[in-house]
């Protein structure tokens, strides 16, 4: 096992194998949910969206203040290198589940609910692109961390962090007000 690997390649492909099963799973129990359309679909949904927005925040906001940390971490040393394990690992295995679970949902949810039609239904995606943009450049920003790369202070890294901030009010306000509906 290599010095810079947490699991060995065995482990490693048990997981994927694990992974892959649950995703099917998944897949599967929702193609049937699909295909049959009961009444308590919608609701679930709407638990399984808020729940995965929930998380997905988490880390649009934790991952930049990684950055202001690591960015003030001398390079090559042991916290730098716990900190690109901690941010990669943020990114694969949390945030970026939780946007697509978030996308897939939510457009299901638009459109069975709403047949995407309201004006705060755009601004709300709108919004959503905003935070997936934003989501795109932190695991960017992960990236080059990770190959000794960084190009920002951390003062502006704090400064990042209210990106998400500001978008997410605004697609709570377009949910719960719906102020052009």
């Amino acid at each position: 096992m290599r010095p810079d690997k947490a699991t060995s390649a065995s482990e490693g492909r048990k997981a994927r194998l694990k992974a892959s099963l649950s995703i099917a799973v998944v897949v599967m129990l929702a193609l049937l949910a699909w295909w049959f359309d009961p009444d308590w679909l919608y609701g679930w949904l709407k638990v399984l969206h808020v729940v995965a927005v929930i998380s997905w925040m988490v880390g649009l906001f934790y991952l930049p203040r990684l950055f202001v940390y690591h960015a003030d971490a001398p390079d090559g040393g042991e916290p730098a290198a716990t900190f690109v394990v901690m941010e990669q690992r943020l990114v694969k295995v949390i945030m970026a589940p939780a946007m697509m679970v978030s996308w897939v949902v939510g457009l299901w949810l638009a459109w069975s609910g709403f047949g995407f039609v309201g004006v705060w239904l755009w601004v709300k995606i709108a919004g959503v692109i905003g935070l997936t943009v934003f989501h795109v450049f932190l695991s960017r920003a992960a990236r080059r961390f990770a190959a000794g790369q960084n190009t920002m202070t951390a003062r502006q890294w704090r400064m990042a962090n209210e990106v998400p901030t500001v978008l997410m009010i605004l697609v709570i306000i377009m949910v719960i007000i719906k102020p052009f509906a």
